[in-house]
């Protein structure tokens, strides 16, 4: 019976397009999750197409198969153990000596391997000439060409892909790489020792396992303990000998000799198929960065980029903000109207409704804050941030590159910290995690509009910048803190890839928005609305007897009386001369000790506690710590402790799997914490000193 149902794997450099034509081809249609045993991130996408429901897999982006890190192992892995039924290798067409590395890895291996030639309206409008036919016969694959962000091709690329997982696997002669006479020679005796020694049933092809052991591939040495058993060191001795050998012949490691010969071979094939046009051509990407990278002008435009972002998240969020809030104002009051007083009354409106609505009416900043980033993403210009961060960031002994993974911080800290696995030296990683927290995450972004939006309306947008921007300093200050007396080690050097500038797609921004607000909205219905039953409960037992409310006046004193006699006012008060220096009240210091588990729940708790002094109107939570006795300078104390203090749990549970110590985790939540009640302590105490 034919079968009905393929798996098809999209591997590529970065910068390919390989993400947007797996956003095309997939739509939203997509899961988004971890791969077995790693926390690289796994994205799936299922589709039906020519009669065939096609599951899709994103492999991370590599520039090659050779383990050096964590996306490269798991891209090779993927395609040599779960066996897709065909790879497609997202090829920059513009690019094609960098590409072509990667994919003459690909071909090696015993797949079925389609070559997309993407972005070939780019290499078109470079004056570039690429005969697609002669190239396939050369590599002994299939070749399409592609537009993947014009959706151009890919319907081919498609049946193409669908007619090839349902021929024969022939493994040609062309798809075999040609090594110089001495590297043939010592392939054919260690493919001789395999095949004398191991079952035919070792998943790997002899010729490509005797390539990679040749190359010293410590992964492929490894397995071929585990599956081989005995006779495995047995061809393990044989490979070191024939590495000397090669060695002692060229002077020089054999790995560096066979990567030599395949950027040989490589060269070769570029003159054979591509040519170019001698019609002059301008270089839009090279002329913005004449500007947006220039010496003098690009940290500034850089800057103004990132105010731009926050003064819109702000700005343009206020719309829709007041419109959920609205919402949730009547959901109360239709809701309020239908219960009888009681507890249960209380729970649902006051608990549950007020605690997650108050965190619910800031979805639009998030999903603004999102896009922005995607934005930057899409287009080019986050590689051109980490280019602009590179002096910067080796005042703490890093470079650019670690920049991504803080920049990233500004949505979570989560991924940014998993990110910092594309850093090649383990301190320049854990140096990287111990700072990114200092980056605020979007679960920090509501406490600052409330508190900004209260206390400094007219420069609110202004005012979150600078939090944001004393987060970077912060973590430059601490970073090179921790290279000098923690973590010493010498700068590296930073070499990475600018891509061209893009226009980016409407649909994949809307499709990088959405996939990372989704958190946001899972916590809505989980821990959010847990921690505000919780806060409720705390804080309204035990009951305190009030005498009846006669006045609006009266029933706002007695719900103040049942706050502060309750389990969380007791805490509160127990807890509170920690946080009376910094000029935070009680209510404050409950809200601040739940943002613990989630940034989110210290607005939360704030609605919660609030809401309990019965202010029906819509801007409940500001109207209450307007009159609450909070000051302006007490509230941005509050948002620097915000800012600083302990990351939240799925944070430290990242740290603790990143840098694999647990002593790194509670180093991180002590210096947080304690650089967060110093700041705060100086921000608040002086402002006070200076009459503000």
């Amino acid at each position: 019976m034919e079968k009905k149902q393929l798996r098809i794997a999209l591997a590529g450099n970065p910068n390919s397009g390989k993400t947007t034509t797996f956003n095309n081809l997939t739509g939203t249609r997509q899961k988004v999750g971890n791969w077995p045993g790693v926390t690289v991130e796994k994205k799936e996408g299922d589709i039906h197409k020519f009669g065939y429901d096609i599951k899709i897999i994103d492999l991370p982006g590599t520039y090659s198969l050779t383990p050096f890190s964590i996306e490269e192992i798991v891209a090779r892995d993927f395609i040599l153990d779960e066996n897709p039924d065909v790879v497609i290798d997202i090829i920059d067409a513009s690019n094609l000596e960098r590409n072509l590395y990667l994919a003459n890895q690909l071909r090696e291996l015993d797949c079925k391997v389609l070559f997309a030639l993407n972005m070939a309206d780019v290499a078109r409008s470079r004056g570039l000439k690429i005969d697609a036919e002669k190239l396939s016969s050369l590599l002994g694959v299939p070749v399409v060409f592609t537009v993947g962000n014009k959706n151009e091709g890919l319907d081919d690329l498609l049946k193409a892909a669908v007619d090839l997982a349902n021929s024969p696997l022939v493994i040609s002669e062309e798809r075999k790489t040609r090594y110089s006479k001495e590297i043939e020679d010592a392939i054919s005796e260690l493919k001789d020792t395999i095949r004398n020694h191991i079952d035919p049933a070792f998943p790997y092809n002899p010729r490509w396992t005797s390539v990679k052991l040749l190359e010293n591939d410590e992964i492929v040495k490894k397995r071929l303990e585990e599956k081989a058993g005995p006779p495995g060191k047995v061809i393990l001795a044989k490979a070191e000998t024939l590495r000397g050998r090669l060695a002692k012949f060229f002077n020089d490691d054999p790995e560096i000799i066979m990567t030599d010969e395949r950027y040989g071979f490589i060269a070769g094939i570029i003159k054979e198929v591509q040519s170019s046009s001698t019609r002059q051509r301008v270089d839009i990407s090279r002329n913005i960065d004449l500007v947006l990278t220039n010496r003098f002008l690009g940290f500034p435009i850089f800057i103004f980029f990132i105010w731009a972002m926050f003064q819109t998240t702000f700005t343009l969020g206020a719309y829709p903000m007041e419109w959920i809030d609205a919402g949730v104002g009547l959901l109360s009051g239709f809701v309020a109207s239908l219960l009888p007083a009681g507890l249960v009354k209380d729970l649902i409106v006051d608990g549950m409704i007020a605690g997650v609505g108050s965190i619910i009416i800031f979805l639009p900043n998030i999903l603004i804050l999102f896009f922005c980033i995607a934005l930057f993403e899409d287009t080019g210009y986050m590689a051109r941030a980490a280019f602009l961060m590179d002096k910067i960031m080796h005042l703490i002994g890093l470079h650019g590159k670690s920049f991504i993974p803080m920049l990233m911080g500004f949505g979570c800290s989560v991924p940014a910290i998993i990110a910092t696995r594309s850093l090649e030296s383990r301190k320049d990683r854990i140096l990287t995690i111990l700072i990114t927290p200092f980056m605020s995450c979007s679960a920090r972004l509501p406490v600052y509009i409330v508190l900004a939006g209260t206390f400094f309306a007219a420069h609110a947008g202004t005012v979150i910048f600078c939090i944001y921007l004393f987060g970077i300093v912060m973590a430059i200050v601490t970073g090179r803190l921790f290279r000098t007396a923690l973590l010493r080690g010498e700068d590296a050097p930073f070499v990475m890839e600018l891509p061209p500038y893009r226009v980016p797609m409407m649909k994949n921004l809307m499709i990088h928005m959405w996939d990372r607000s989704r958190m946001f909205l899972k916590k809505m219905g989980g821990i959010i609305l847990v921690g505000s039953i919780v806060i409720w409960a705390l804080s309204n037992f035990p009951r305190y007897d009030a005498p009846a409310a006669l006045t609006p006046e009266m029933a706002v004193r007695n719900a103040a009386v049942q706050a502060e006699n309750s389990y969380i006012g007791r805490l509160g008060k127990t807890i509170e001369p920690f946080f009376a220096p910094i000029g935070i009240d009680w209510r404050g210091s409950v809200a601040l000790l739940t943002g613990f588990v989630a940034k989110e729940i210290v607005v939360s708790t704030m609605g919660v506690l609030y809401a309990a002094k019965g202010d029906d109107e819509s801007d409940a939570l500001r109207s209450a710590l307007r009159n609450s006795g909070m000051t302006p300078l007490s509230a941005l104390s509050m948002m620097i402790f915000v800012l600083l203090y302990v990351p939240c749990l799925a944070t430290i549970g990242a740290i603790t799997r990143e840098t694999g110590s647990v002593k790194w985790t509670l180093f991180n939540i002590a210096f947080t914490t304690g650089v967060a009640w110093s700041m705060s302590f100086l921000v608040y105490q002086g402002g006070r000193l200076f009459g503000f």
